[in-house]
């Protein structure tokens, strides 16, 4: 089994700190492609708009997603020795590669299987982990997710005191 990337927030506060964090890059980014694409100031201030580093953004923390690859019986072992995700898994159970990323910030794990061509299915699992998983909860509609993440904290503190 081989892990590759570098995000696994383990709550939602977690994961809109690590794409907060990504703003800047995903400026420069944009910023130098528009140059290498020879834009002239009127051009950027016409086509780069807030959407488009908003989408860059979104490219990086996906793209950096921590995954792992490996064979059915790998994943399989994974998720019995990971109790409480919900599994969400597309392709075939008969496919023998698998890749997938764990977000313990919404207890679930994504993962889909793949034949021969690894670096597709690592990118296109990522972008899905961004779209079911994070996109709500990096954005303006995670401020549930804050609130469940104190729920979380103010529960394991009555369960270790003993009161409710």
């Amino acid at each position: 089994m081989d892990t590759e990337g570098t995000i696994a927030p383990t709550t939602a506060a977690a994961a809109r700190e690590r794409y907060e964090a990504l703003g800047s890059t995903a400026q420069v980014v944009v910023k130098e492609t528009a140059k290498a694409m020879e834009m002239d100031a009127e051009e950027y201030r016409d086509r780069v708009t807030g959407e488009v580093v908003e989408t860059a953004r979104d490219a990086l923390f996906a793209s950096l997603l921590e995954v792992r690859v490996g064979s059915r019986e790998a994943f399989d072992e994974w998720v019995a020795d990971n109790d409480g995700y919900e599994v969400r898994e597309v392709g075939s159970e008969n496919v023998d590669s698998v890749v997938w990323h764990a977000a313990p910030a919404a207890d679930t794990v994504v993962a889909a299987t793949f034949h021969e061509e690894r670096e597709a299915a690592v990118g296109t699992l990522r972008r899905q982990a961004f779209g079911r998983i994070y996109r709500e909860m990096v954005t303006d509609g995670g401020a549930s997710a804050d609130e469940a993440d104190e729920a979380d904290e103010t529960d394991g503190d009555a369960a270790e005191s003993g009161t409710e």
